[in-house]
């Protein structure tokens, strides 16, 4: 879904950068006030998995593919506002890095995948929460609570494109929304299969009373990275070469030809292929390592920066 430069006009992705600059904004304040500071490595960690996880495109039908978004997955981990951050660190190293989502259109990826996605998500996620209960309860809400935010992103990601004139509000809505039903599926699967392990291996995870000062986050730290560092390394470069939902849509519709013929910025790691390496399949693990570790940097200083160091004591 991420959005590529010549889709949007300028009023549409001012706006829509407007409003996630806005969104960042509280974003950054909540996490200030509220993230503990021991979860810092843990907001790093989440950035580089889902950065990881999205590379591994899934078949869905048609000669369609998807691929997780992780905003609803990252908000039950670490709550609606380090979501935003995390999926926001993700987006700006996929956009200037990888030229994956057009540098005009970034505040429209944040605005859709992160306040949508993640903050709309667990909105979801909590309301069916008041009726579910235990460990199921929290997958069973934490699923459909993807699934819907995958649909409401790409239902605003069709508003946006009416309202650049890129394709008529109902033929957009309609595609978008059919092929982002069963992208929202594999969405839904995978944030409930990671929910699983976590409730499985490191419960207190998912339990927003314990105490942080009593947690251990070093393994989990050190597990979680390594697992990031697989799903790049080992498993994306086969993952599903078909388009994902909205280049499909494009090439479906007709608008595919609006992309930017030359790029806007050089992106050193185009395509995620690293640049001198004849093996596609290598120069794609490297690329998804590289990424895989800035992202995790970004993410860790940003809330280094947002989160403040608790006050010295005097006595």
């Amino acid at each position: 879904m991420h959005i590529p430069d010549g889709f949007l006009d300028a009023r549409t992705a001012v706006a829509s950068g407007i409003l996630a600059a806005g969104g960042l904004g509280i974003a950054f304040h909540q996490v200030r006030r509220h993230l503990p500071r021991r979860k810092i490595p843990l907001l790093g960690l989440t950035a580089a998995f889902v950065f990881a996880a999205q590379m591994l495109n899934f078949p869905v039908a048609g000669g369609t593919s998807g691929h997780l978004v992780g905003g609803v997955l990252t908000a039950v981990l670490l709550g609606p506002s380090a979501a935003v951050v995390v999926l926001a660190s993700v987006l700006i190293v996929q956009c200037f890095l990888f030229a994956d989502g057009g540098v005009t259109a970034l505040g429209a990826n944040i605005f859709n995948m992160g306040l949508i996605g993640g903050v709309v998500g667990y909105a979801i996620y909590r309301l069916v929460r008041r009726v579910s209960t235990g460990t199921r309860g929290v997958v069973m809400a934490a699923a459909f609570a993807a699934w819907c935010s995958t649909v409401l992103a790409a239902i605003v990601c069709a508003g946006e494109l009416a309202l650049s004139g890129t394709v008529a509000w109902s033929v957009a809505f309609l595609a978008m929304v059919n092929v982002h039903m069963l992208i929202g599926i594999g969405e839904g699967l995978i944030t409930a299969l990671v929910i699983v392990a976590v409730a499985r291996a490191r419960p207190e995870l998912l339990d927003q009373r314990v105490d942080e000062n009593t947690l251990d986050y070093g393994p989990v730290l050190i597990l979680g990275l390594l697992i990031s560092l697989g799903l790049a390394l080992f498993v994306a470069p086969f993952a599903c070469p078909w388009p994902d939902g909205l280049d499909r849509v494009a090439r479906t519709l007709g608008f595919e030809y609006r992309t930017v013929g030359q790029p806007l910025i050089h992106s050193p790691i185009r395509d995620y292929h690293l640049p001198g390496i004849s093996s596609a399949a290598a120069a794609t693990a490297l690329a998804g390592v590289a990424g895989t570790v800035v992202v995790f940097a970004l993410a860790f200083l940003l809330a280094r920066l947002l989160v403040p160091k608790p006050p010295a004591d005097t006595d």
